[in-house]
């Protein structure tokens, strides 16, 4: 933290791989697509609303991530969770399943309304991210990663979203888009 502060205060990328185009139905109904996340700082994730494992630990750690940011007067950011079961993940059921947490409604669109088969090509092509059907159970194997989307639609950083969250890199990380963005 001490090197960040004597940096220049620019924002290290890992890497840049685009966000494929894409128009989803969120929670509340609404269309959600890349364009209207072009010019914001957001975070994704994968999840699905009867997962057993690591979903309900990932989802708790993004209301403390936005408690985090909260606490730091960050507020130009969103939160896109992209469900890995849409079959069952109706608006109705992201909504119920969203519920159970303190999470900042304004700022998180859970998203579905695509097939099975599209998510998991979405995920590999987007954030190189594992998402595939387990046919022996009702539950989906997917990673537990946070990613930060810059303004333009680029995946620039993943982050652990289930164990040993780095809230506060996350949180400089933001900040640091944000004023490049300026």
């Amino acid at each position: 933290m001490i090197l960040a502060a004597c940096g220049n205060g620019g924002f290290e990328a890992d890497h840049h791989w685009d966000v494929q185009d894409f128009s989803y139905t969120n929670q509340n109904n609404e269309k959600v697509n890349l364009e209207d996340l072009k010019g914001e700082v957001w975070l994704a994730d994968f999840i699905f609303t009867n997962c057993e494992t690591v979903c309900p630990p990932m989802t708790y750690n993004m209301t403390l991530l936005q408690e985090k940011l909260k606490e730091k007067g960050i507020k130009d950011y969103r939160i896109v969770s992209f469900s890995v079961d849409p079959e069952v993940d109706t608006p109705e059921a992201l909504t119920e399943y969203i519920s159970k947490y303190d999470a900042d409604m304004s700022k998180w669109d859970l998203l579905t309304g695509y097939s099975q088969d599209h998510i998991s090509k979405f995920a590999e092509k987007s954030f190189k991210s594992l998402v595939a059907d387990d046919p022996n159970t009702d539950q989906v194997v997917h990673q537990t990663s946070f990613y930060l989307v810059n303004q333009e639609g680029e995946t620039v950083k993943s982050y652990s979203g289930y164990e040993d969250v780095p809230y506060d890199q996350i949180a400089l990380d933001i900040e640091a888009l944000l004023k490049e963005g300026k």
